[in-house]
């Protein structure tokens, strides 16, 4: 599974540039030439980067701006393109991780994402949601436990399964085993939604400093069996 990017630019010659240096990290390059189309796709989809055209792009510089308040991609390692018009000091404070200055060479561009390729590992790492079959128990009350099973965990939390109900926004205590680890976690945890018919997202809300680097070095071992070989040791935790 490659790093997904995507470009938003009516700039032939910029892409030209791009594709190749991204093609040769195993990024893929997804590019749009309309500010509104380019606000869609970020609205809809989940990207590792975002490029945009800050100076020769009608409005690119306030969609760069917009960018840190979209649900999917608030987080996502933003670069800005720009051509005399948005200084680099501008483009920082407006949310960009990287800055390039056009005219763009190869070099430039290939030395750039480079050194970002670390930071977009780290992206996919952090919504990344591992498959699970993976039994746990749920204490909702003192007196009350429940039995569960997750079907997806990711950093910040996990989707269950159960019998019965339980109520959206409830505290609780989570307890599970890592699979194929045998590290036990012992979580406070919130019911994120629940659909009425025993689904529900829990959203972990107070993780420890052993249990956070435990649960984010199981899910990267995870993680490097899906991105591709040349990527492995960007995988690794810093």
């Amino acid at each position: 599974m490659n790093l997904e990017s995507l470009l938003i630019s009516r700039d032939t010659d910029l892409l030209g540039v791009l594709r190749p240096a991204l093609e040769k990290i195993s990024v893929n390059l997804e590019t749009c030439s309309e500010l509104q189309r380019g606000n869609d796709l970020l609205a809809q989809r989940k990207f590792d980067a975002v490029i945009v055209d800050c100076d020769d792009l009608l409005y690119g510089f306030q969609l760069l701006k917009t960018l840190r308040n979209t649900q999917s991609n608030s987080k996502s390692v933003a670069f800005a393109v720009v051509n005399g018009k948005t200084t680099t000091q501008d483009a920082f404070k407006s949310g960009a991780n990287f800055v390039l200055q056009k005219p763009l060479t190869p070099l430039h561009a290939s030395r750039c994402f480079n050194a970002a390729l670390n930071f977009m590992v780290r992206e996919r790492r952090r919504y990344f949601r591992h498959p699970v079959d993976m039994p746990l128990r749920l204490m909702v009350a003192p007196d009350q436990e429940l039995a569960a099973t997750a079907t997806n965990l990711s950093e910040g939390g996990m989707a269950i399964r159960l019998l019965g109900k339980i109520a959206k926004d409830a505290r609780t205590q989570v307890r599970f085993t890592l699979p194929a680890a045998n590290i036990s976690l012992d979580l406070k945890a919130e019911v994120a939604w629940a659909d009425g018919t025993g689904q529900a997202g829990i959203r972990f809300i107070e993780v420890p400093q052993s249990a956070q680097y435990q649960l984010e070095k199981w899910l990267t071992d995870r993680l490097q069996n899906e991105v591709p070989a040349r990527l492995q040791g960007y995988a690794a935790l810093p």
